[in-house]
């Protein structure tokens, strides 16, 4: 799913900017697209749920866009950032912030559809992530990266490849829809969700992870877990993740 926010101060304008992108022909499956009006709303919706794209006006009262970036980049290094301006005064402040692009309004359709086109194209060729809301910031980790989730009371900690780590205070049920099964993410425990693709070896009862940590396999997951294994292996041939 690529998810796209657009943030002006002009309704009107995000109505038309959401219409283009509803008539872009060349639209990927899975585009969701939200609005808002200001950016303080844009970067409390974006702490909690963030975007892949953002398309934001620089000229706002109170919070303006570039402002507005700033306080998006302290959060999030890799969300990608298209300032709209009826003005090119701001292009080169744009750089400051990291912006992917500056367009000028009124959006001409083919230049639109060419700038959101490549960036969606750039989030749907690399490696898929998850977005992982830690305690310094929020983090964009690549699904091969991970080697098992693990849930801790009341936060979980996200192992990684090179003895690398991220703690959250998410529940571990906010990530299932994320970690799913055809990407080799297997549930066998309550509190462990792994990636298959990392596992060392396994007996009944236990996974050795290739760091060598040791993960639990829980009762009920004990005859799926060795189906689900070879399945997700032999039916990935070649997949050397």
């Amino acid at each position: 799913m690529i998810r796209i926010a657009v943030c002006d101060d002009s309704s009107a304008f995000l109505v038309q900017t959401k219409l283009l992108i509803d008539h872009w022909d060349k639209r990927p499956p899975n585009v969701t697209v939200e609005l808002f009006t200001d950016g303080d709303a844009l970067i409390n919706a974006h702490t909690e749920k963030p975007f892949d794209i953002i398309l934001l006006d620089i000229v706002m009262p109170l919070l303006n866009g570039i402002e507005a970036a700033r306080e998006l980049r302290e959060r999030d290094k890799g969300v990608k950032i298209v300032f709209l301006s009826s003005s090119s005064e701001y292009g080169v402040e744009s750089y400051s912030v990291k912006a992917s692009n500056y367009l000028l309004k009124p959006l001409e359709p083919e230049s639109f559809f060419a700038c959101i086109g490549e960036l969606a194209g750039e989030l749907c060729d690399t490696d898929r992530f998850v977005t992982v809301r830690g305690a310094d910031g929020t983090h964009r980790v690549p699904l091969s990266d991970i080697e098992y989730v693990e849930s801790q009371g009341k936060h979980i900690v996200f192992y990684l490849a090179k003895d690398r780590k991220i703690e959250s205070s998410e529940p571990l049920y906010a990530y299932e829809d994320t970690l799913l099964l055809e990407d080799g993410f297997y549930k066998c425990h309550r509190s462990y969700i792994v990636n298959i693709h990392r596992i060392d070896s396994y007996s009944h009862d236990s996974i050795i992870m290739r760091s060598k940590k040791h993960v639990p396999i829980s009762r009920s997951c004990q005859k799926s877990f060795e189906s689900t294994y070879f399945s997700v292996i032999f039916g990935k041939a070649g997949d050397d993740k």
